[in-house]
């Protein structure tokens, strides 16, 4: 079979290019489906359909994880790559002079930090009898405690950096069985995080989506910095 990949959030965006990336490359993908309603990638489907999966797949819910899983293990028995990739925003511009919508950013911890755990840790048996052994995550520099800039957005902001330390942690425990972990600032995408299309960002998802699949194929060292940009730029934790 061919090389395999996993991609989180692939309905759209960011997600869907990835997933378009990697067949292009002669990879069989599997792509978690949120939005049964979205259709690009049955569009996609329809192109590779000999190398394209789509599966159901909430990452906020545990059972929706396992059986996805599950799946990828019935079909292929491994897996070289995974991309989490799923995540959401929600900005009501909190700030410390006014209101904190802790509900939402409760909901953006959620999806955003324990969903790529959760999948993380369904596939990582999958991982150990990959040939790559990659455990790719799309993180942000909103996350970046160094370079921290902000004056709002407390809750995505957080969750990145919970999302960074996860990776982190991850890598220290991992590196023995040689699965390499890696965090991705993707660029200001034009995509749909957050709900509407964000026609004011600079950055195609086809472009941020070839950078990171470049960087992705390279294989890096374990000991090589895991925080990078969607060009291979060093990011500051």
């Amino acid at each position: 079979m061919k090389q395999t990949v996993y991609i989180t959030g692939a309905d759209r965006g960011l997600g869907l290019a990835l997933s378009r990336s990697f067949l292009e490359q002669g990879y069989y993908v599997f792509a978690g489906r949120y939005m049964q309603d979205w259709t690009e990638l049955d569009t996609l489907q329809s192109e590779y359909p000999e190398d394209l999966e789509i599966l159901p797949l909430d990452v906020n819910n545990q059972q929706s994880v396992d059986e996805a899983a599950r799946q990828i293990g019935s079909r292929s028995g491994q897996l070289d790559i995974l991309i989490n990739n799923a995540a959401i925003f929600k900005d009501r511009s909190e700030d410390i002079y006014g209101e904190f919508h802790y509900e939402d950013m409760m909901k953006l911890y959620e999806t955003n930090v324990f969903g790529p755990l959760r999948v993380s840790q369904s596939v990582i048996p999958l991982l150990l009898k990959g040939e790559g052994k990659m455990l790719a995550n799309i993180s942000s520099e909103a996350g970046s405690l160094a370079d921290s800039w902000r004056k709002k957005e407390y809750g995505y902001s957080m969750s990145k950096a919970a999302l960074n330390m996860q990776l982190t942690i991850l890598q220290n425990q991992l590196a023995e069985h040689g699965i390499k972990v890696m965090a991705f600032q993707p660029g200001y995408v034009k995509t749909y995080i957050m709900g509407d299309f964000n026609n004011e960002a600079t950055i195609e998802a086809e472009v941020s989506a070839a950078g990171i699949t470049k960087e992705i194929l390279k294989f890096p060292p374990l000991e090589e910095h895991m925080f990078i940009d969607y060009e291979g730029n060093k990011m500051n934790w």
